[in-house]
């Protein structure tokens, strides 16, 4: 590969990290050209999976400020630049793994901070964005009904204790 074309791919993997919430790195030695083209459908939208050379994607990584993968760049790797939800690229990850065991997850980056394969793996037990923002919001929702109603029980209440107390001197002849 000429410099110049060195200087192209790093270029454009520095563009990647510095695009990507996230950025997964992957061994993927053995496995055919059509089991990764699978892995790419099945990363949807959410991800974009890139093979390139170590050498020129830890240059990259550093000039775009992540040096926490130095470590992980060994044997053939491959990355899924994480664009969307991170959670659902874990899943898509973690499950396509699972059927094809030759696809081993070495670690990654999500926005900043190193993350492990284990972590990524809890990250695809997750739920996806949208369940738990609705989750979220039915949550805040309750809280704002029991407040509403707590509210509203203060008058009634207060009510209660005057008619009581009026029906008690009542009572009593005052």
């Amino acid at each position: 590969m000429a410099k110049a074309e060195k200087s192209v791919a790093i270029a454009e993997l520095k563009s990647e990290f510095e695009g990507s919430s996230a950025a997964v790195l992957t061994e993927y030695r053995g496995l055919t050209v059509a089991q990764l083209k699978q892995l790419r459908v099945s990363l949807g939208g959410n991800a974009k999976f890139a093979v390139a050379k170590n050498t020129l994607t830890k240059i990259a990584a550093n000039n775009a400020g992540i040096t926490v993968l130095d470590d992980l760049f060994q044997g053939p790797t491959a990355i899924a630049f994480v664009k969307g939800d991170v959670v659902e690229a874990a899943k898509g990850l973690r499950d396509f793994a699972k059927a094809n065991p030759l696809l081993v997850i070495k670690g990654g980056v999500v926005d900043g901070k190193s993350m492990s394969p284990d972590e990524i793996t809890k990250l695809a037990d997750l739920e996806s964005r949208e369940v738990l923002l609705a989750k979220l919001a039915g949550a805040l929702k309750a809280k704002q009904s029991q407040a509403a109603a707590t509210f509203a029980a203060l008058p009634t209440t207060m009510a209660r204790l005057a008619e009581a107390l009026r029906a008690k001197r009542e009572e009593a002849g005052e």
